[in-house]
């Protein structure tokens, strides 16, 4: 018998989606066991500071990898968007779940439906670099907190930023007033993606999770990682990417310029390729 525990940030969404890992474990896994831990991050205590300030990606999976590798849990689970592009020492993903959505959707209205200088509220510089493409005429104000926190916050006449999967965890997608091709808006790195890790050394962990591992997903986020690994920035910096098919799209702004790309995975090494698509875009 198996016995494993899951450890994660207490809101809704990520208690949602570990308890998706877990039954997945418990049904796939013959005699797996398992229990959720429940971890305060930094990221979820310092609400009142914009993301960017803080550190950016990271902020909410540090306390979380603490707790596995100091042995208070054998898993930990993460909206993979929230990794950062380097692999924490002494831990390993073991599986990525099913992508869902991976899209960006707006809350409250439309793109076309807002205002002239309407306000659109995130926290997220990738996304509001690539609104103010679209509509340089928005205001842009921060957004912090829970799903449901910030589902309370939509400004009057304009709209808030989410992710699609977020929604779709929690059931709630009849919100979304819509919902942006990641042509038009190239998600964040790994999104709509659970990624779970576990220490390296540990085979019965490894062995369940390579039990429920989504290839195909893993495939994807390994290519958009690279990507970001090669950029090197987290959060501190508006950068996308995202694998449709065999197609990777890129977007990545710096001193008032911004650069789109979209590169065939079929012509060759799609890791090489990721990389040589970051240093065209820094180029």
């Amino acid at each position: 018998m198996t016995h494993l525990r899951l450890a994660t940030r207490a809101s809704l969404q990520a208690r949602t989606q570990t308890e998706v890992v877990a039954r997945l474990l418990e049904s796939t896994v013959p005699g797996c066991t398992t229990e959720i831990v429940f971890v305060d991050t930094s990221g979820d205590r310092r609400q009142d500071v914009p993301l960017h300030e803080i550190g950016g990606q990271g902020i909410f999976v540090k306390e979380v990898q603490v707790a596995v590798i100091e042995g208070r849990a054998d898993l930990a689970v993460h909206s993979a968007k929230d990794l950062p592009s380097s692999q924490t020492g002494g831990l390993i993903i073991g599986a990525y779940g099913r992508r869902r959505d991976p899209r960006d959707v707006l809350i409250g209205r439309g793109l076309a439906e807002l205002d002239e200088g309407a306000t659109v509220a995130t926290g997220s510089v990738r996304r509001r670099a690539q609104l103010a493409e679209l509509r340089p005429d928005l205001r842009f104000a921060e957004l912090r907190g829970n799903i449901q926190t910030r589902l309370t916050k939509v400004p009057d006449g304009g709209a808030i930023v989410m992710a699609a999967a977020a929604l779709e965890v929690l059931g709630m997608t009849e919100q979304i007033a819509e919902a942006f091709a990641p042509e038009v808006l190239v998600p964040q790195v790994g999104q709509g993606a659970v990624a779970v890790e576990c220490r390296d050394d540990d085979a019965a962990a490894l062995a369940a999770l390579r039990a429920i591992d989504h290839d195909g997903t893993r495939a994807q986020v390994a290519v958009e990682r690279a990507f970001l690994a090669e950029i090197g920035s987290g959060c501190s910096l508006p950068v996308g990417a995202h694998v449709s098919g065999t197609t990777l799209l890129t977007y990545f702004a710096r001193d008032g310029g911004s650069r789109r790309g979209s590169v065939d995975l079929g012509r060759g090494d799609p890791l090489a390729l990721a990389r040589l698509a970051a240093h065209d875009a820094l180029d």
